[in-house]
């Protein structure tokens, strides 16, 4: 494999709020590197870094010569009045080429758009956002990359166009960084996992392997850290019970011995500040009383533009139904949406609602957001606190529930990442009692800790719950009903009924002849083997294994000794070789740390 890139000790703020520092690793030709973290870790800041289009406040990214790169970023420039050929020529090297145009021609066929009716000459202003995107796609794939970065690739795209984007990526002869939230489209596309986050003493977390790889060494990784955390903490117990028996310094043993308490103070401080658990806190206010049948559809049917969306469909929706909605962009979904609202008139049929129905709906795009507004304002226009479940609330401690520090309550919302946007969004509908929670793509943007905490809280509304989202695996967890849309350019417009995610596949691998893809499943708790005692030489080995990980680490203390060498700055060739030895011996030492943990757990 060759090392196309290799980053020296990174660092990056946010006006004053550190991003990441200290980061160190290396890209090679093979890698299908899944970039995740919270909202807010820096994962974009990232990838610009590694683009070229921003630069590190610290360190350097010593980059294979000539490196091709890509770089799809999460809302792309696009000049809407240009045209899908002008647009994919705009990212090859000689646009005036006949291989040029040749490749662009081959582009609009693998992205299906002449299937579409669209030609080279369509202005990018007719095309849906899912569809744009895809062409923003092709213009970077134009530079024929040997490195391509993407962030969140997967927003806005529909079931369709993110399993072309999977098989793609699968068979892609280039290396590959993704920032993405969607867990199937990480278990079937990576195999390396670099988490952003700084609960991990050196801001990373790095992982060889696929998503369910990561998962399981992610818990061992930090059932390790709150295991050393007791353990220090019952150290320091016994230090200071010393220091408290008035020891004095009088000697330099002593002295030595009192330095070690003050410097165990502080890391016991760091590791519980490491291991500390915050995660957005939601839980939406649902009417106390409500009637068993809360939206009923009997027969409908409803064209648009001489389009026949749906024929003769019906659906009872009551409390504790959970419809999710499935199909291409532009198949009808939100028009469904808003006929059982009431909001559109069908062409046939009837729906009968419950008399005073209140919905909460999160909206795809937040255009309900006001980008001008405050955070507070926001929430509350009119004074400091919101009214939750018929109690004042200060809208700093509100906030705080969605994981808003003090100084993002007077920023405008137009400041806030796409995530904190959702978070907000999420927030507001919290305030309002509702029977029915309708939310259009609620997954863009949220991280995979706040995914968790949504899905538990949808699963628990009392209430019923429409979705239409493209995370294949936040849908197969919270829906207990799928309403499929057939191929958009089939005549017969029946909706498809599905009990779970894994019935939809098999009719789409039948039906419609794509490929099958895989969920990886949450690592289940099983009832624990009978549990055996170890080994004369895995005691030997536990006894060991502190000395054996001193070892690994004072390996990597001096290669990043070395590295800081200014003799060898200059010297490429040896910096290659010792950012691949410190990548290398970071691997080993995280295998350590989780062999350690299994020792410890068989004792």
């Amino acid at each position: 494999m060759t090392i196309l890139l290799t980053a020296k000790n990174l660092q990056h703020s946010f006006g004053v709020r550190p991003l990441f520092k200290g980061l160190n690793f290396v890209i090679e030709s093979k890698d299908r590197i899944g970039l995740i973290g919270p909202n807010g870790a820096g994962k974009s800041t990232l990838l610009k870094i590694l683009s070229g289009k921003t630069a590190p406040e610290e360190g350097e990214l010593s980059v294979k010569k000539g490196l091709k790169v890509g770089f799809l970023e999460q809302t792309p420039s696009l000049d809407l009045n240009s045209t899908i050929e002008a647009t994919l020529l705009s990212g090859a090297e000689d646009p005036f080429s006949s291989d040029a145009h040749a490749l662009a021609l081959e582009w609009m066929g693998k992205l299906g758009l002449d299937s579409q009716g669209y030609s080279d000459e369509t202005a990018l202003k007719e095309l849906s956002g899912g569809w744009q995107k895809k062409v923003a796609l092709a213009r970077e794939l134009m530079k024929e990359p040997e490195l391509l970065l993407l962030d969140e690739p997967t927003n806005h795209l529909d079931i369709e166009s993110i399993l072309w984007l999977e098989e793609l990526i699968q068979r892609a002869p280039f290396a590959v960084v993704v920032i993405t939230h969607d867990r199937v489209f990480l278990q079937s596309v990576t195999n390396r996992i670099f988490e952003l986050n700084p609960v991990y003493p050196q801001g990373v977390l790095s992982v060889s392997g696929d998503y369910a790889t990561y998962l399981e060494l992610r818990e061992s990784q930090l059932n390790q850290q709150r295991a050393e955390e007791v353990t220090l903490k019952n150290k320091l117990r016994r230090e200071t019970e010393w220091l408290r028996r008035g020891a004095k310094a009088r000697t330099t043993k002593q002295q030595a011995r009192i330095q070690r308490a003050h410097e165990l103070m502080d890391d016991v401080e760091e590791l519980e500040f490491r291991n500390r658990k915050r995660e957005v806190s939601l839980d939406f206010q649902f009417v106390q009383k409500q009637p068993n049948r809360l939206i009923e559809a009997k027969n409908i049917s409803k064209s648009f533009g001489g389009k026949g969306l749906f024929t003769d469909f019906s659906l009872f929706i009551g409390p504790g139904s959970r419809v999710g909605l499935l199909g291409r962009n532009g198949c009808g979904k939100s028009t469904l949406i808003r006929c059982l609202l009431g909001e559109e008139t069908i062409d046939a049929g009837s729906v009968l609602k419950a008399e005073h129905l209140s919905v909460a709906y999160f909206e795809q795009k937040r255009e309900s957001l006001d980008l001008n507004l405050s955070v507070q304002k926001t929430l509350c226009p009119g004074g400091d606190s919101v009214i939750y479940r018929g109690r004042p609330i200060h809208i700093r401690s509100y906030l705080d529930r969605f994981l808003f520090s003090r100084e993002q309550v007077e920023l405008p919302v137009g400041k806030l990442s796409g995530g904190e946007q959702s978070r907000l969004l999420l927030a507001r509908l919290m305030l309002k009692e509702a029977k029915v929670l309708v939310l259009d793509e609620p997954t863009n943007d949220l991280d995979i800790e706040t995914l968790d905490v949504l899905e538990n809280c949808l699963t628990e509304f009392e209430g019923a719950v429409i979705l239409v989202t493209h995370d294949r695996y936040f849908l197969d967890q919270v829906a207990n009903q799928i309403i499929a849309f057939p191929d958009v350019q089939q005549s017969q417009r029946k909706l498809e009924k599905f009990a779970d995610l894994s019935q939809w596949e098999a009719w789409h691998s039948q039906h419609l002849a794509s490929f099958k893809t895989t969920i990886p499943k949450p690592i289940k708790t099983e009832a624990p083997p009978k549990k055996r005692k170890l080994s004369y030489n895995e005691t030997r080995e536990l006894a060991s294994m502190e000395e054996t990980i001193q070892k690994a680490e004072a390996k990597i203390a001096e290669i990043e000794n070395e590295l800081g060498n200014p003799e060898i700055q200059s010297q490429s060739l040896k910096l290659t070789e010792l950012y691949q030895q410190l990548h290398d011996a970071q691997q080993a030492l995280e295998k350590l740390y989780s062999r350690w943990a299994e020792l410890e757990a068989l004792k």
